[in-house]
């Protein structure tokens, strides 16, 4: 395996905490969503459809509608200044699938890959309040909304620590601020070895 690619997934963390003032030009986007293109799709049927937001007005409609880091209790989410510079929201066009099967994540690892090359990062949400982001972007009902894909410059730092036996996997913080995320080693997590 390309020690490139291997180095892409590792920094493709979840950031939280980003430059707000760096500015994703749109095209940007269409890139990223264009990659995503190309991807596996189930049934070869396409289900996904997208917004993109990358302007302070349109963000501003999108941030009120996300839940942050269920495990940080005290957090609210990025203050004004680290909240994402765009956003892909993600939909299921319900009149061509009525469930995206595997698409999404695909979709949703394909683009933060591609951000990640760019020198961006991003967070997947799916704590969504799903009835004020449809109204406030004006969603018709025949689309399912998914996720979104928080994007920008990360500000903080993300770093991936050994999960002792025993211990919990639950992401932190430090009193510096830096993200801890514990991981599974490859031996626990490979269960068998067929000869």
């Amino acid at each position: 395996m390309s020690s490139y690619l291997r180095d892409l997934v590792i920094k493709n963390r979840s950031y939280r905490r980003f430059d707000e003032s760096h500015v994703i030009p749109i095209e940007t986007l269409e890139e990223l969503v264009d990659l995503s293109r190309y991807g596996a799709s189930g049934r070869n049927a396409q289900p996904l459809k997208y917004i993109l937001s990358n302007s302070p007005a349109s963000n501003e409609l999108i941030f009120p509608a996300l839940a942050w880091a269920a495990y940080l209790k005290d957090w609210p989410g990025p203050s004004r200044g680290e909240r994402p510079s765009a956003y892909v929201v993600m939909l299921l066009d319900k009149s061509i699938s009525e469930q995206p099967l595997c698409d999404h994540g695909i979709a949703a690892q394909t683009i933060l890959l591609g951000a990640v090359e760019k020198g961006l990062g991003g967070c997947i949400l799916m704590s969504i309040k799903k009835d004020m982001l449809r109204e406030a972007l004006q969603i018709p009902s025949t689309f399912e909304i998914l996720m979104v894909i928080a994007l920008g410059k990360p500000v903080e730092q993300v770093v991936i620590e050994p999960l002792a036996a025993g211990g919990d996997f639950k992401y932190w913080r430090d009193d510096q601020g830096v993200h801890h995320v514990p991981k599974r080693s490859l031996e626990v997590i490979i269960w068998k070895k067929m000869p």
